[in-house]
Parts: C-alpha cells; structure tokens; sequence
C-alpha cells in the first residue's frame, strides 16, 4: 500500500448499529482499520482497553487535550470522547482506509479537516425500534436510554451534513450497501 487512505466516518444515535456495521466492514475489508477512540467512561463488561476505547481518566482526558493529541474530542452523554491524532495520521499515510465510530461533533470537525472523506449518517427504522435495540443492548440504566433517546432527536438534525444517509432495517443490507459505496468512491470508474 502506498497512496494515502480514506477516511470512512459513521455516525448517528446511540443504538442504531454503528458497533455492529463496523465489525461486519472490518472482517470484509482487509484494508480497512479502526480507528480506536478515548474515552473518559468507564470501561464496561467485556471491554478492553486500547480494543474499543482507550480508556482514560477525565484529568489524562484532559491532560491529551492540552498536549494537542486530539483530531477532535467532545463531551457526549457525561463523558469525554477523541479521536487520537498521530494513531490515525499514520494508519493514513500508510494507505490504510480508516473506519471511525464518532458522534455528529466529531464529525463535523473532521469534515472541516478532511473534506475527502466518506460519512455515512446511519438512521433506525424508527423510533421505538430504536429504544428496543438500547434496551435490548442491556448496557444502560432506564435514565440513560432517556438521555440517549432524547440525544438522538438531536442528532438526526445533523444528517443531512453527511454525504450518505443510510437506514440500518437490517444489518447485512446495510453493510453490502456501505461497502459498495466505499468500493466506488475509492476504485472510481
């Protein structure tokens, strides 16, 4: 590999199958990576760090912010996530294409610093399908899936900044038709 990668960004609300789909994409492309982001949340049962997060306290948070170690962080459902800068910077100049799970904020800032790359916004059916898969998830207490609701009301504002809107109804046909477009904007023509 030696032209520069893509960077392949998926956001939209909590519990829509963001985790899911980006497993799916990494067992089916080779050169595809994830990108692992920090956080200041705890760590929750079955996680390990530097896998899912790397996890972080608030002040080390806080610490990497002001060493200028984030591409982007912000504040999401009381706690702190980020994108590592220099991770991601090279798994990109070594041609790897970069798939990323990150919040509508996030997003927006790295579409200012990366204009070429590929968003996804990824929508429920609907609603009440959506409180299902959170409670079904069976990660969170009843007050949090409120707040996470209420959050992706809030969310769904912002999909039409992203390139490509996609319902996830079912998992296997929302990931053959990611990985399609992904295929036609990275080996155009």
């Amino acid at each position: 590999m030696n032209k520069q990668g893509k960077l392949i960004v998926l956001s939209g609300p909590s519990g829509v199958g963001k985790t899911s789909i980006c497993q799916k994409i990494l067992n089916l492309r080779s050169d595809i990576r994830y990108s692992v982001s920090a956080t200041s949340r705890p760590m929750r049962q079955g996680e390990k760090n530097n896998r899912e997060y790397i996890f972080l306290t608030q002040p080390e948070f806080k610490d990497w912010i002001e060493k200028d170690r984030f591409v982007e962080y912000a504040w999401v459902h009381g706690n702190l996530y980020g994108t590592p800068k220099q991770t991601l910077e090279n798994t990109l100049n070594k041609g790897y294409h970069v798939l990323m799970d990150i919040d509508v904020y996030g997003a927006r800032v790295l579409m200012q610093s990366n204009p070429d790359g590929l968003y996804f916004f990824i929508i429920p059916p609907d609603f009440a399908e959506l409180e299902q898969r959170l409670i079904k998830r069976n990660t969170d207490k009843n007050e949090v899936i409120k707040n996470r609701l209420a959050k992706a009301f809030e969310e769904l504002s912002y999909k039409n900044d992203y390139k490509y809107i996609i319902e996830n109804r079912d998992l296997a046909r929302t990931v053959q038709e990611i990985l399609s477009i992904i295929e036609k904007e990275i080996n155009p023509g």
